[in-house]
């Protein structure tokens, strides 16, 4: 099972190119580790850096001072040690290591662990593989396990879950002869029990030696616990079913697995089991029939990711360490088209990277699909996801994208990024997947730059505050109070402004976006770049600057005309409260996004009327956040400053605007050429 192919030594297929090319593969590959390293390092911190009380704590749940280990008696008269006997007798002698140098090296020597891993999963890529690629895998693939929530639980907890995934990866592709490998991942089955799903793989797939090997290791290893510890061996074979019922409650959120997701439906009792055993049994018999599918086509890396996918869905219990698994489902290619290639990957990095809760919004209808985020991962790559077979024509070569003619520039060195402006759709998922996910990270930044309450910041925001009023004051800008006041008079306009400055601010720049994604692709892209680029920036300022607006400057008398009279010591916002940073003022995005959405519209928009429209978008907004006191003239300037300078980044990576193909034969000219794919055929 070891001797699969590879893509070849790393840097044979960079002969023959030109140096510059190989001199800047060598840079990349070096930056890749520099990065690499500096995760390690930051992991590494966290955990030493957290207070001994809460760092290592399953660790010392079990070899600590008062640990399950040093305590006579069973080592499962409370729910605390979750391993199997085996663990237990392997674990035992670190009970007499001093307490600090456990720490370090229980530390370290997952870090090694964890970059052994990264280093056989990007060895293991099924051919074909370009050398550059095999080049850039191992950095990227240990940088994916430093990010990833397992490895960072399996540090901060002291879990042992890496262990057996490396025996897996190590006895399928690195030791020689079955017998070996099946001695590995008998050992992996014996520390962690659904790893035994890997044997019908094995079987399945010709390796019969290993699997009787795997077999043979894990009752020998168990009985050999058993005949250590034969009270503890049958707690845990026999009363609890192979651990069933250690640990936390099984309908706790870190449970993702099938009957952890029954549970927090709210089914209980011989339904619940029944449901359970019949889900996975379905689970078990489609994810294997596909691993032996996918070992067969080559592809033994994802075959091992979909067992392991299956190991984490039928298991009763499967905490955050132990599902990494899913991110090796990465090896899987999807998609035809080279749009879609990405879906799949980043969907995978975004569930093993971030907490659920930056997936999918807190509503009630979602609730379900929150809370098992990582379970459907893992059910999508065991028995849903159409992984593409080696032998398919796309495999290789996906529908290439269709490029616009470049336009001509003004400077030798724009664009940076020369390779045109891309005609076709972006994959829908993937851009609902990217504005989700970035604004969650839009929210983390405002709410981190004061220190993750709106009170935090208070004392900077409002000094801030009065450098901005002084500015304005030399300048003969500060309006606000005027302004505030006389719409306050006036009981129509004041409610016309709060309606503006609650409804429109996201609602208009998204019905643009997605009139373009379905009008005119191309312009979407340029129109969701300069957004993105626009709002980063902005970020950058709310992290900056934290600045306080007129409405919660003392003294000023602007009155909230959204929110009412507030007592700053303890605002109130509704449900805004604890979810916005009210001190991110500076660059003003309401004004800026509604730049944004006038300048799209001024350029694309048929009609002079509807040109007209869009411009007086801004000015409406920028009406109303100083009606409303929510920000300073000055403001307004910074969301000017950031959306040009989104435009301008936009227009610096990927060139001019380019016409598109409706646009061309509007002015009466030919549309370019659709691309061509290798195949022959013309892609569209």
């Amino acid at each position: 099972m070891a001797n699969v192919e590879h893509g070849g030594r790393p840097g044979e297929g960079l002969v023959g190119a030109p140096e510059t090319v190989r001199a800047r593969v060598r840079a990349l590959r070096v930056g890749l580790w520099a990065v690499a390293a500096i995760l390690a390092v930051r992991q590494v911190a966290a955990v030493l850096s957290t207070p001994k009380a809460d760092r290592l704590t399953d660790l010392e749940t079990w070899v600590g001072p008062n640990g399950v280990l040093h305590v006579k008696g069973s080592l499962y008269d409370s729910t605390r040690f979750t391993g199997t006997p085996l663990g237990g007798l392997v674990l035992k002698p670190l009970t007499r290591s001093a307490e600090q140098a456990l720490g370090w090296g229980w530390t370290f020597g997952t870090l090694l662990l964890v970059v052994a891993l990264g280093l056989v999963a990007a060895r293991a890529l099924p051919p074909p593989v370009s050398r550059r690629t095999s080049l850039l895998a191992a950095p990227v693939a240990v940088s994916l396990l430093m990010l990833s929530l397992p490895v960072r639980n399996a540090l901060y907890l002291g879990q042992t879950s890496i262990i057996p995934v490396l025996l897996v990866l190590l006895g399928c592709f690195v030791v020689r002869g079955e017998r070996v490998c099946g001695v590995l991942i008998g050992l992996a089955a014996a520390l962690q029990p659904t790893v035994l799903l890997f044997t019908p793989l094995l079987w399945f797939t010709g390796r019969r030696r290993a699997a009787a090997s795997t077999g043979a290791t894990f009752a020998a290893l168990t009985a050999l616990a058993w005949a250590a510890m034969p009270h503890d061996s049958n707690t845990y074979w026999v009363h609890h079913l192979a651990g069933v019922g250690l640990g936390k409650d099984a309908d706790d959120l870190a449970n993702q697995s099938l009957h952890g997701a029954l549970l927090r439906l709210g089914l209980t009792g011989p339904l619940e089991v029944g449901l359970f055993l019949a889900l996975g049994a379905a689970v078990a018999v489609v994810g294997l029939r596909r691993a032996v599918r996918y070992a067969r086509d080559g592809q033994l890396l994802l075959a091992v990711a979909v067992t392991g996918c299956v190991a984490v869905a039928v298991s009763p219990t499967t905490w955050q360490h132990q599902v990494l698994w899913v991110l090796l489902a990465l090896a899987g290619r999807v998609g035809r088209k080279t749009s879609d290639r990405y879906v799949w990957p980043v969907a995978v990095v975004l569930v093993m990277t971030l907490p659920a809760r930056m997936m999918l919004p807190d509503m009630p209808v979602l609730q379900p699909l929150r809370d098992n985020v990582v379970l459907i991962a893992a059910l999508a790559a065991a028995a849903v996801v159409p992984f593409l077979s080696r032998t398919s024509a796309y495999y290789r070569a996906p529908v290439p994208a269709d490029h616009a003619a470049p336009v001509p520039t003004r400077w030798r060195r724009v664009p940076l990024l020369p390779s045109g402006r891309v005609l076709n759709r972006t994959n829908l998922l993937l851009e609902l997947l990217l504005i989700r996910v970035g604004y969650s990270a839009y929210q983390q930044v405002r709410l981190a730059a004061t220190g993750g309450t709106n009170s935090g910041g208070r004392a900077a925001a409002e000094h801030h505050g009065e450098q901005i009023l002084a500015v304005e004051r030399f300048l003969h800008l500060d309006v606000e109070h005027w302004v505030n006041h006389s719409v306050v008079q006036v009981p129509f306009l004041r409610d016309f402004f709060d309606f503006y400055y609650q409804s429109f601010h996201f609602g208009v720049p998204l019905t643009i976006l997605a009139v373009l994604y379905v009008r005119r692709p191309a312009d979407h892209r340029w129109a969701r770049s300069a957004l993105g680029f626009a709002t980063l920036l902005a970020l950058v300022g709310f992290w900056l600057y934290p600045l306080a607006p007129p409405r919660l400057m003392p003294g000023l008398g602007v009155i909230d005309t959204v929110h009412g009279v507030q007592d700053f010591s303890k605002p109130d916002y509704g449900t805004l409260t604890e979810l916005t940073n009210q001190y991110a003022a500076m660059p003003s995005l309401h004004f800026g996004w509604s730049l944004w959405c006038g300048v799209v519209i001024a350029v694309l928009a048929p009609r002079w009327w509807m040109k007209a429209l869009g411009l007086l978008h801004p000015l409406l907004t920028l009406s109303s956040i100083l009606a409303t006191g929510n920000h300073w003239v000055l403001d307004a300037g910074g969301g000017a400053a950031v959306v040009a300078a989104g435009f301008g980044l936009t227009y610096l990576l990927t060139g001019p605007r380019s016409r598109t193909p409706v646009e061309l034969v509007e002015a009466g000219m030919k549309p370019p050429v659709r691309a061509v794919g290798r195949a022959g055929r013309t892609q569209g």
